[in-house]
């Protein structure tokens, strides 16, 4: 029904009203003026005395009667239509207001809500503190325990924040796992909205139950400062979002104020976000290939590509500086398949003996058809799957494990060998070992690199290098910068290693002219130097 309908319908239903009421009022009247006279010759009648009553006052009186029962009637309805109409406009404003999930306030009413908020504390000498928090990992309770579990883990968070703020907070939910909260405070109690801060991230660092099952959270929390009138709800909530943000970088499960520097890396990092975006159908994303050798006898046996970004404004740019950004804003699957392709190419050309090994991101083991995606790009290249190495880090192995042992399993069936990347900096254990089918062992660069001062460093490559013939996997140490560090690790037994001792990462074209050098090439024309905007385009896949 539109709003012209409604008002016609209220207008009209208002002059029945006032007709109703005007003839119970005129029917009320006649009785008083009518009703004694009538009932007093009722009265004779039944007594003996004097003539009947006069049957048109009579009925006047019965119409009298009839139209007040009508009006008394049409009250009560009145009245009940009253209270539903108030009723209903309560819920309306109520749903409007609100999100349905936790009770809060909704986006819309917090920005109304805490714009008034900010206008009343800045007119009596006080301070706004916005507090932004998010959920660590919560796509991940949604992706293994379902949208009905994510429900509950967000109703458990609402009320576990609704218990530690003070009840005058206004708090709402802005969408997905981020909750908001504003405090009023006087400038001399800052000290107090880092202990409720600190409180919520405790509370929130614990699992919650579902169906007997124990979901682990966390949080992230941010918080913003308004100091004068002029501040509005859109600039302290971006700030807030800010310094969530640089909190996740700084670990997660915690809180950290918004300072003005942490707005210049958000530019900053949008601005590499907007390169890649731009760079890759450029391609300017290309591999480098770092030399892996049989530490015994220095003999070539694999290169393990890395990714560089050849900047048409920047030059070569590391990959600290551009992965981090394409995990978070998912771009590094598409990347990483773009460069994967290049490598393969550049392989083609290499000596069966040479593996090639190319780190897979934790987020592409989130991608169920991640095993298809690469067993298909290995039949458009034409690369031997059994000269194709698949590097995993050992953290990727805990947010699903079934998945990851889905995804391994179908590459070790199609022939491309495994390796565990980064072993000693997460928490494998022997399960996870003997369940998933890897070839190899990586030792993180970290251990290798501290053995000569560190007793504890070279306890632990010890102990991985035996646990790797206990089960049968050679190991393989990153990090080796000199030849010191090189004889070590053969007197240990650790068969293969890579690093600066054996060479850096190199181009595909310096690449294949060290394999020719070492007449390690297939037969075939050279190689060409890609540059950028010569890269050929990712095909779609499956």
């Amino acid at each position: 029904m539109t709003t012209t309908s409604k008002q016609q319908d209220r207008s009209e239903g208002a002059k029945r009203d006032i007709l109703a009421g005007g003839i119970v009022v005129a029917a009320i009247l006649l009785f008083v003026g009518t009703g004694s006279s009538v009932m007093q010759a009722i009265v004779n009648t039944f007594s003996g005395i004097g003539g009947g009553p006069d049957r048109a006052l009579a009925a006047a009186l019965v119409l009298n009667v009839a139209l007040i029962l009508f009006g008394w009637r049409r009250y009560e309805d009145l009245n009940r239509e009253i209270r539903e109409r108030t009723e209903a406009e309560q819920r309306a404003r109520y749903l409007a207001d609100t999100d349905p999930l936790t009770g809060f306030l909704n986006r819309r009413s917090l920005f109304a809500t805490g714009q008034q908020q900010i206008a009343s504390a800045m007119a009596e000498k006080r301070q706004v503190a916005l507090f932004l928090l998010d959920l660590d990992h919560f796509k991940t309770v949604n992706d293994i325990h379902g949208h009905v579990a994510g429900d509950r883990v967000l109703q458990v968070a609402a009320d576990r924040i609704s218990a530690i703020l003070p009840p005058n907070a206004a708090k709402a939910r802005l969408g997905g796992d981020e909750f908001v909260a504003m405090l009023v405070f006087e400038p001399a109690a800052k000290p107090s909205i880092d202990a409720i801060a600190a409180e919520l991230v405790a509370a929130l660092d614990n699992s919650v139950v579902h169906e007997g099952q124990h979901i682990r959270i966390g949080a992230s929390l941010g918080i913003s400062l308004a100091t004068d009138a002029g501040t509005t709800m859109e600039t302290m909530v971006r700030q807030a979002d800010i310094a969530m943000y640089h909190c996740k970088d700084e670990g997660r499960n915690r809180h950290i104020w918004f300072e003005a520097g942490m707005e210049m890396a958000v530019q900053m990092r949008n601005q590499i976000e907007t390169g890649i975006r731009e760079g890759m159908p450029r391609g300017e994303f290309v591999p480098h290939f770092e030399p892996q050798v049989d530490i015994a006898s220095g003999r070539l046996i694999g290169f393990e590509m890395l990714m560089r970004w050849e900047s048409p404004e920047h030059g070569l740019i590391a990959p600290e500086r551009f992965i981090p950004v394409a995990e978070e804003s998912g771009l590094i699957g598409e990347l990483s398949l773009r460069v994967i392709r290049q490598a393969m190419e550049a392989a083609k050309r290499w000596d069966p003996s040479i593996m090639l090994a190319v780190n897979i991101s934790p987020r592409q083991l989130k991608d169920p058809w991640f095993s298809q995606k690469l067993t298909k790009l290995l039949i458009e290249v034409g690369f031997p799957a059994s000269q194709l190495e698949v590097e995993i880090t050992e953290s990727s192995l805990f947010e699903n494990l079934p998945l990851v042992r889905s995804i391994v399993t179908s590459l070790k069936n199609q022939g491309v060998s495994l390796s565990l990347d980064d072993f000693g900096t997460g928490y494998s254990s022997l399960s996870h070992l003997r369940a998933l089918p890897f070839d190899r062992i990586k030792i993180d660069r970290s251990f290798i690199s501290a053995m000569h001062g560190s007793a504890d460093a070279q306890a632990i490559v010890v102990a991985i290098v035996r646990l790797g013939e206990s089960l049968a996997m050679p190991i393989t140490a990153e990090g080796v910068e000199d030849e010191a560090t090189a004889i070590e690790l053969t007197r240990l037994g650790c068969s293969k290693g890579q690093g600066w001792h054996f060479g850096r990462a190199a181009s595909a074209a310096d690449t294949e002219q060290l394999l020719a050098d070492r007449g390690l090439l297939r037969a075939g024309p050279p190689l060409p130097e890609i540059s950028a905007g010569q890269a050929e385009p990712l095909r779609k896949t499956a």
